[in-house]
């Protein structure tokens, strides 16, 4: 088990080790978004801005108007929340500034409703030009920051908080747009966001025990979507789940129910995430599973 914001440090560091460009925007989080690691090695590069966080987005477009590619890491929430007015304009910009989320969902959870990021996705994905990486283990995090320095352009990356599982790649390596990690027939597709793994996994195990077969989708970039290479992946799979740690409105559920009825598939769909409500103080993993973000969700809307 480990935790991917755990690497957010390391892939910075290999990034600016390599020769691109990178600073890094801090808002008095550095210790817990592991930016702190950077700014032992690289104190010049790196810039606090305190808790400012619509100025923070407005410095980072102004590094990248001045050649850098700058690396505004913070909580999801304030990231594209409380600076979703700046990040709109550096959209508009197309500015080369490259956003980090760390803490999505409800992996921030004893901090309550006020920090858990589950709008997120539906806030990046609405702007134009932005592309958003959604990175699963911690192995897969370096290679989706190498992946977002060579996209000109606003990236948005979203990293889990919690530990979670290293996936076997021996079969399927790092996944750059959309993939069938498992796939042994076509009763059902799981169809997931990086930062909930270990529930879509720990789902289709307990499903293939039960003797099913289907797929599992990891969707590790939410836009642009690989739309063909998703039709390809359910094409007769009856049902479909889509789970995220996020609200079903506007994220990943939004957008296969978008794709779904576009292209007139009539597979059963069912979405897994907040269900249109705000959330609570608590443990995290508790969290999730009061609010159908778990395994044995997965397997109930399967039955």
């Amino acid at each position: 088990m480990r935790a991917p914001r755990d690497e957010i440090g390391n892939a910075l560091l290999a990034l600016r080790e390599k020769g691109y460009p990178v600073v890094v925007i801090d808002s008095d989080l550095a210790s817990s978004t592991r930016t702190d690691q950077f700014q032992k090695i690289w104190p010049e590069a790196f810039f606090e801005m305190g808790i400012a966080e619509g100025s923070a987005m407005s410095f980072a477009t102004g590094q990248a108007l001045e050649g850098n590619i700058p690396f505004y890491v913070n909580f999801a929430m304030f990231v594209t929340g409380t600076a979703w007015t700046q990040l709109r304009q550096a959209c508009y910009a197309k500015a080369n500034i490259k956003l980090v989320g760390s803490h999505p969902g409800m992996d921030d959870g004893p901090d309550g409703a006020s920090h858990h990021a589950l709008e997120d996705l539906a806030l990046t994905r609405v702007l134009p030009g932005i592309t958003i990486l959604t990175p699963a283990d911690a192995e897969e995090v370096e290679a989706a920051f190498e992946q977002a320095v060579n996209i000109p352009g606003p990236v948005y990356i979203r990293v889990a908080r919690e530990p979670m599982p290293v996936r076997d790649k021996s079969v399927v390596p790092r996944v750059s747009d959309i993939e069938a990690v498992e796939s042994s027939g076509n009763d059902f597709a799981i169809v997931y966001e990086g930062t909930v793994l270990e529930q879509a996994s720990t789902g289709y195990a307990q499903l293939s025990a039960q003797g099913k077969r289907g797929k599992l989708i990891h969707v590790a970039t939410l836009k642009p979507f690989n739309r063909q290479r998703f039709l390809h992946l359910i094409a007769n799979c009856p049902r479909i789940v889509t789970i995220e740690n996020h609200t079903i409105n506007g994220g990943l559920g939004g957008l296969i129910a978008e794709v779904l009825a576009e292209e007139g598939i009539n597979s059963r769909l069912c979405r897994l995430g907040t269900q249109d409500t705000f959330t609570e103080s608590g443990n995290s993993r508790q969290l999730k599973e009061k609010y159908g973000i778990s395994a044995s969700a997965i397997c109930e809307a399967l039955k």
